[in-house]
């Protein structure tokens, strides 16, 4: 197989994987407390072939998300809440502590305050948090405190992780190097964060990626056709 096949292969290969991402985009741009994804490619070199010349590559090297704050969608509810700047609810899932944006809380039937996957939110101290069954009104202050009738009984957990985060899920992040408090940051009760995905740029960028998709396979079929005639030649004679 001819180089120009190898680096074209390649490529279609990394379009489709773009691909991928912008249309999970798509998928999630109305997805409360969603970041925008971006696929992040590399170059290599593969081994130098019988004439001594390397042939240069290409492949996804990982993701890049756009944390920038989404618009505030006010819905009136007491358990849904935001995050004014920068920082993170933090819930206990399955898999470990997590970190999100997407604060669309609602109270089990024990009390425990989770979130809309069933994750138990956690408080300022890193425990569940419990709202007493017959509270009639809750309130959470700009700074995470929690008020049932008008006392405090806790206080949402809003962090900053030390270090890169690792998407879990669409709305859930992983910090490996931990996390600390956030000081500069602020709750919003009565309101939740939309996506900050751009739907006319997602679907701009996928009509990129397609065209160059099509024009890729045009190579290839014409490199096929060469090589077919090439070999036609070569039999005849």
């Amino acid at each position: 197989m001819s180089n120009a096949v190898y680096a074209s292969l390649a490529r279609q290969h990394g379009l489709v994987q773009e691909m991928q991402v912008v249309s999970n985009n798509l998928a999630n741009a109305s997805t409360t407390g969603y970041k925008s994804d971006r696929a992040i490619f590399a170059e290599f070199l593969t081994g130098a072939s019988a004439s001594g010349t390397p042939l240069s590559m290409g492949g996804l090297a990982g993701h890049a998300f756009e944390m920038e704050q989404g618009a505030f969608k006010l819905t009136g509810s007491q358990f849904d809440v935001a995050v004014q700047g920068e920082g993170y609810f933090i819930v206990e899932t399955g898999q470990g502590v997590r970190l999100t944006r997407a604060g669309h809380f609602q109270m089990a039937g024990d009390g425990t305050l989770v979130d809309m996957n069933g994750s138990k939110v956690l408080g300022n101290g890193g425990a569940p948090i419990s709202i007493p069954p017959e509270a009639s009104q809750v309130s959470i202050g700009s700074d995470g405190t929690i008020s049932v009738d008008g006392q405090e009984i806790d206080r949402l957990g809003v962090v900053l992780p030390e270090g890169d985060m690792l998407r879990d899920s669409n709305t859930y992040f992983s910090a490996p190097g931990g996390y600390g408090a956030a000081t500069e940051s602020s709750v919003v009760q009565g309101a939740l964060e939309q996506s900050n995905v751009s739907p006319v740029l997602e679907v701009a960028r996928m009509i990129e990626v397609q065209r160059a998709y099509e024009a890729g396979q045009t190579l290839l079929e014409r490199e096929d056709q060469r090589i077919g005639q090439l070999i036609s030649t070569v039999r005849e004679r």
